[in-house]
């Protein structure tokens, strides 16, 4: 793999050619912000709080997402210039308006400095990240979510915003929400999604009778990795 050298805040580094730009700056130690970033998922750059500014060597320099802007040779990477933090500062600001009680979006508005947001609140939960649609799609591979419509009815759910078919409640899209506002709870037998009004009956351990996971979920997978019938009768613990 070919290595190239950049400078991050002034300092010389090296780096794998590709490597995106947020990852060489988290693993040389600099701290970047995210909201729409998951390791387990191509990058998207949609929540914008990545943004770095970037020189190539010819005398000018531009505002870019971290997250999908890759390292080259030459480059001079600035985390913090004050053009990148207007950028973030005003990412929060949005942020702050869309989703002013979520304490994962107002804990980045007290580290910026934003104390009340110049914009109408609008009470939401959803900064529309993308990450459980991109997770579903890449991840599980059920493509059960998406983000519909455009602009400011733009929303992420179910196909036609009624129970999905496609999926099997395995909750990734619940564990990878910066927000937690997909509403994922394990009640009895059932495992409830709030936000996608989808209902899943858990299968028991014939054992301990403890809850193992849906029984559409494990029944996708035996299906697809064609295990024996009887391969989710008993959960992990009671197997040793």
């Amino acid at each position: 793999m070919t290595t190239v050298s950049l400078k991050i805040n002034g300092h010389p580094f090296q780096a794998s050619e590709g490597d995106m730009l947020l990852k060489v700056c988290r693993d040389n130690g600099f701290d970047i912000p995210t909201m729409c970033y998951n390791e387990a998922v191509e990058p998207d750059g949609r929540c914008r709080l990545c943004s770095v500014e970037v020189s190539e060597g010819r005398g000018r320099s531009r505002v870019v997402v971290s997250c999908n802007y890759p390292a080259r040779e030459g480059l001079e990477v600035q985390t913090h210039s004050p053009r990148v933090m207007a950028v973030r500062k005003l990412v929060i600001e949005l942020l702050a308006a869309r989703c002013p009680t979520k304490p994962q979006v107002t804990g980045f508005a007290k580290r910026f400095g934003v104390a009340k947001p110049r914009y109408k609140p609008l009470d939401d939960v959803c900064i529309l990240c993308g990450l459980c649609a991109r997770v579903c799609d890449q991840v599980v591979g059920v493509h059960a979510l998406s983000l519909v419509n455009r602009g400011s009815t733009k929303w992420a759910s179910t196909p036609f915003f009624e129970a999905s078919k496609d999926c099997i409640g395995c909750g990734t899209c619940n564990y990878v929400c910066p927000t937690d506002c997909i509403g994922m709870e394990d009640v009895g037998d059932k495992r409830v999604f709030k936000k996608w009004n989808t209902e899943f009956t858990m299968k028991k351990c014939k054992v301990c009778g403890n809850n193992i996971a849906p029984e559409y979920q494990l029944e996708y997978i035996r299906k697809k990795w064609n295990l024996p019938a009887d391969h989710f009768d008993v959960c992990t613990t009671c197997r040793v």
